[in-house]
């Protein structure tokens, strides 16, 4: 080992170390000259340890002070020196190595560094573009490095669950054939093939069907994921997930082993102790109490239905609604009425709109009963009965949407998040799991004037023999569940379609006609007629699940190297133009609208 190596981390010395001799390498956080003192905090991965220089000290080279005197905050140095003991009245509480200093006695500078575009603190003033241009130095700081920790650390918990109950680790394509599956294809031009290309995976989906036609029985894999997507605030175009698949399996099966998975692997990575079992929610029911399909269970709060009561009012709002064919629900946000002045109503009300609510109806509840807007039509015997409907008291605040049942639902639904947060409601830390099943097989999307998969063309459908899907379409349930917590989607999953004539029939509905069927799914389709097992699974996101469990506000936060929000990245100015020779290679051109450019 040469002499400059260390012997220990920045972060292990303590008391018991006292009077041996060390050798630390890392950077320079800071210096604080004391007159004939220096004192110079050295980092690395596992902390901080204080250095003193003192030349007065017998034994100690001289120059040692000027030499680290000179030096800089991120130069990389390694020191050499005696533990001590601090005074008890100094020992840093905040610190691993707040109880000992090291005083140097030989001093190496292994590079010197420029002064850098930031100061390399925990909670630096720079702004994000800033830090992902210089993404290196942002990882160096503690809690950008305890992330990538704790994400490790729960990956290698989840692999050890997965190998305990028989799973194999199974690496499937990452250049593969374009087969959309809602986003658009990252392409990749084939140079020995030309005019053709690979495409590179939004999931391992079919490869994973594959494996279970093959026998495997227990897939998993930690897989890298692509998606062309349109610009969104926290998605990454590359992303990586929990991918999983069973053989011979129901929905309660995979629901139990992945539940098992997330309670180990959240012990092991976070400390955390996961409340069980997970609550199990219908899609309708989930729809119904809570406006989401990923609802927030850490606070209450649910979506109270009056169309019974509105439907025989005096207030046209309410019974209108009724009459044609909608409905009415209500929040009711208990004892916060004095907290809602008129003008926090009115911006409650703008907020609805956003999500195609025509107004929001209101009153609170006082010692003469209702009052506000509503009042007048809920007085006596009405309003008795609108408030055992709502459950409510004196000092509550009560909120209704009369609309079209999606539009009630997703604005009252959005309004519940809302006043959670405001409020206080939705406590950090506290991790509500649950799981969201028997979603709807198809849904209408409105823009393209057509059916899509609700969640992806191989999902089984609760009823294998229903060979019309164009009647009753909206009620056909599938065997879809989702994975969610305090809000947040973290994975769907289904069991499959394994039998041919299935999947051929939910492709026909999908308008994808059997010459598309072949040319893109034709693989996938004949290994079925070889005998496919009954299968299912599911995809869970590592990025999110990270963030979510330690508190980030974005997942740009648990990621090494990130994407901007424009899918850019701006430590290696990615995507760039590349030398024409390497685009006639692939037999490419391209059209570069710049001035002064060639075709």
């Amino acid at each position: 080992m040469a002499s400059w190596q260390r012997t220990h981390t920045c972060g292990e010395l303590t008391p018991d170390h006292a009077d041996q001799e060390v050798t630390l390498n890392g950077w320079i956080e800071n210096n604080r000259h004391h007159g004939s003192l220096l004192f110079i905090d050295i980092r690395d991965r596992y902390g901080v340890t204080q250095l003193v220089f003192d030349e007065e000290i017998k034994g100690t080279p001289s120059g040692l002070l000027e030499l680290a005197g000179k030096l800089g905050a991120e130069d990389v140095i390694s020191v050499t020196g005696r533990v001590a003991r601090r005074d008890e009245d100094k020992v840093n509480p905040k610190r691993s190595t707040g109880g000992i200093e090291v005083y140097a006695s030989q001093l190496t500078v292994l590079q010197e560094a420029d002064t850098p575009p930031f100061e390399v603190l925990d909670n630096p003033e720079a702004g994000e573009e800033l830090r992902m241009r210089y993404r290196y130095l942002d990882l160096r700081r503690r809690p950008m490095l305890e992330a990538m920790e704790k994400r490790a650390a729960f990956v290698t918990a989840v692999r050890n669950y997965l190998a305990e109950n028989q799973f194999i680790d199974v690496e499937t394509p990452i250049l593969t054939r374009s087969t959309p599956e809602g986003a658009r294809d990252y392409l990749v031009p084939s140079r020995v093939n030309p005019g053709k290309f690979f495409a590179l995976p939004q999931s391992p989906q079919i490869f994973k069907q594959l494996m279970m036609v093959a026998g495997a029985d227990r897939y998993y894999q930690i897989a890298r994921c692509f998606r062309d997507e349109d610009l969104r605030a926290d998605r990454q175009p590359e992303f990586t997930q929990i991918d999983m698949e069973m053989s011979f399996v129901e929905e309660e099966d995979v629901l139990q082993m992945v539940e098992g998975m997330m309670v180990k692997a959240f012990e092991s990575a976070f400390g955390a102790k996961l409340p069980q079992p997970f609550v199990r929610l219908d899609y309708q029911e989930a729809m119904n109490r809570y406006g989401s399909d990923k609802p927030d269970l850490r606070f209450g709060m649910e979506l109270i239905d009056i169309c019974e009561l509105a439907a025989k009012s005096d207030f046209k709002v309410f019974s209108g609604a009724i009459e044609n064919d909608g409905m009415v629900k209500g929040l009711l946000v208990a004892g916060q009425a004095d907290k809602f002045s008129r003008k926090a109503i009115d911006a409650l009300t703008a907020y609805v709109s956003e999500y195609g609510a025509r107004g929001l109806a209101w009153g609170k509840v006082g010692d003469e009963g209702i009052t506000g807007p509503i009042g007048r039509f809920y007085a006596g015997e009405a309003g008795e009965e609108l408030l055992a409907a709502m459950g409510a008291a004196r000092g509550d605040l009560m909120l209704f949407v009369a609309d079209r049942p999606s539009v009630v639902l997703r604005a009252l639904g959005e309004l519940r998040v809302k006043l959670g947060t405001d409020l206080g409601l939705r406590t950090p830390g506290d991790f509500r799991f649950a799981w969201v099943t028997n979603f709807p097989l198809f849904l209408y999307n409105e823009e393209h004037g057509r059916y899509d998969s609700s969640h992806h063309p191989f999902t089984a459908p609760v009823d294998w023999d229903l060979s019309d899907y164009s009647q009753n379409t909206e009620s056909i349930r599938s065997r879809a569940y989702d994975l969610v917590m305090n809000g947040w989607e973290l994975g769907s999953g289904s069991i499959r379609i394994h039998r041919r004539e299935v999947q051929e029939r939910v492709f026909s509905f999908l308008g994808v006609d059997e010459a598309e069927q072949q040319a893109k799914f034709g693989f996938l389709l004949e290994a079925f007629r070889y005998g496919a097992p009954p299968h299912g699974g599911i995809a869970l996101g590592v990025d999110r699940l990270v963030a979510l469990a330690l508190g980030c506000e974005s997942i740009r936060e648990v990621i090494a190297f990130p994407k901007t929000a424009s899918a850019t990245d701006l430590l290696c100015d990615a995507p760039s133009e590349v030398a024409p020779e390497q685009l006639a290679d692939l037999h490419i051109l391209t059209h570069n609208p710049k001035p002064g450019s060639q075709t």
